[in-house]
Order: structure tokens, then sequence, then C-alpha cells
């Protein structure tokens, strides 16, 4: 496992998985891959399927349908896997919090290990949130040791 942890620090691939969203925050993920920010600096680079992921990043305020698929895939991943939530409704389901279609917020699903807020959240803050991921994944690797 912690060869995995290891792997992680190095080059995260990321699997990006939309649960209903507006497609704003989306738009913010797809702008850190560009020149002007370049996440692809630390290694993240997307992963074309789940089962090569080491981050689950999950956009959306998830209702009924997409929260089952959500658990599916966070179930295929190889673990340990990393929960990023991006997003006021990713967080906390944003405006659609009193839904009757968005009944549970994505952390009582499946774990999250790092929450980006915002609405949607800027390219800086979802970076700042990379770091602060790659800092847990440090922290797990140096207790698993």
């Amino acid at each position: 496992m912690s060869i995995r942890l290891n792997a992680l620090l190095k080059s995260p691939w990321v699997f990006h998985v939309s649960t209903g969203s507006c497609n704003n925050c989306d738009i913010e993920v797809l702008d850190c891959l560009t020149p002007r920010f370049d996440i692809e600096r630390f290694g993240m680079v997307l992963a074309p399927s789940i089962k090569h992921a080491d981050v689950l990043l999950v956009t959306g305020s998830g209702n009924r349908k997409s929260m089952e698929r959500v658990k599916k895939l966070y179930e295929q991943a190889p673990k340990p896997i990393v929960v990023v939530a991006i997003g006021e409704c990713a967080c906390s389901r944003g405006i659609f919090i009193h839904s009757y279609n968005c009944p549970v917020p994505l952390d009582k699903v499946i774990p999250v290990d790092v929450y980006i807020p915002g609405c949607p959240p800027k390219p800086e803050a979802i970076i700042a949130g990379v770091v602060k991921l790659i800092q847990k994944v440090k922290e797990k690797t140096k207790n698993n040791a």
C-alpha cells in the first residue's frame, strides 16, 4: 500500500466525475489544465478510467442516480484513493440542500479527503487544494512507514 502512496506523490492520476453540476466547477477544473495555471506541474494528469486513478475528483450536488454511480466508482477504484470534492455543491449540496432529489451530501456516500469550496472555486483555490492533498498523502505515507 505504501508503494501506491509513494506513486501518488510523484504523478497522481485524476478521474473526474460530475454528479449533476451546472458545469461551472468543471470549467474551472479544465482551466487548471491550461498553460496559465498548469496543474500538470504537480504531476497531475487526467485518468481515462477509474481503474487507473489515484484521485477521484467530484463536482456537483449529487442526485439520487448519480450518487449510486459515484459509490460504484469508488468501489471500483484501486485503494488507497483520495476523494476531492470541488465546489459548494459537492461540499455541502449548495443551493440544492433542500432539494428532494439531492437527499445526502457526498461525504455521507463515500469518504472525502479534501474539500475545495466555492461557487465555482477559482483555479488558485483548486491548486491550493491540490497542495493540501499532496501534504495529506505525505502524512499518510509517513504514518504507514
